[in-house]
């Protein structure tokens, strides 16, 4: 806590001009192009990762970056992202998960947790799957491995909403996965043409920008 108080002081000491006014107009409104749907660890910072300011990214976060499909009984995440579509127009979804995920881990191993159980029945579909030996990576660990096939369980679950199949279907939406290794600090997007996942680097990215101009 002390930090991060004395964090604030020195934000607002440093803060720039140029800052400054990017804060006033953001203050009118905002108009982020992509969803963020990614996991509550710390160690998990959005826009660090993709050297993003304040107001480009709508980013919702909870346990294993979990997305419950449309006949669950949930509404807060859901609504995040009705909102972001359907009220912000977001021209673009990403799930990102990424390793040593503690989420994932109570997955494998179990919980005692009874709130986080309940959470957790959203990643349950990726388990199983994982433990009849789909795997995107078979040297990773198994709650590595399950996270990666989680991102794509996930993916599906967005896709289960009416709303998001009518943009995706007019092309007016585009739902990505990405995955954050976080010894490397590196990023990976999975590739659908090869069903895995692929470090962005500039080549990587420069065939993501390619298919988001064509699409």
């Amino acid at each position: 806590m002390r930090k991060l108080i004395q964090g604030i002081v020195e934000f607002r000491k440093s803060l720039t001009e140029e800052q400054k006014a990017l804060f006033k107009k953001l203050a009118s409104g905002q108009r982020p192009d992509t969803l963020v749907i990614g996991c509550s660890d710390s160690r998990i910072v959005p826009n660090l990762v993709a050297s993003t300011d304040p107001g480009d990214m709508f980013v919702l976060r909870n346990l294993g970056n979990l997305m419950p499909p449309a006949d669950a009984q949930e509404n807060s995440a859901p609504a995040a992202m009705e909102f972001s579509v359907l009220s912000l127009n977001v021209s673009d979804i990403i799930i990102c998960g990424h390793s040593e995920c503690g989420a994932m881990q109570a997955l494998a191993e179990g919980t005692a947790c009874p709130h986080l159980k309940s959470w957790l029945q959203y990643g349950e579909e990726a388990l199983n799957k994982v433990r009849e030996g789909i795997t995107l990576d078979s040297t990773l660990s198994e709650h590595n491995q399950l996270s990666q096939v989680n991102v794509l369980q996930q993916m599906e679950h967005v896709k289960s909403y009416a709303f998001i199949r009518e943009r995706l279907e007019k092309k007016q939406l585009r739902v990505h996965g990405l995955w954050f290794d976080i010894a490397k600090a590196d990023v990976y997007c999975y590739e659908k043409s090869q069903d895995r996942f692929v470090l962005i680097d500039e080549k990587e990215a420069q065939q993501i920008l390619n298919r988001i101009i064509v699409t």
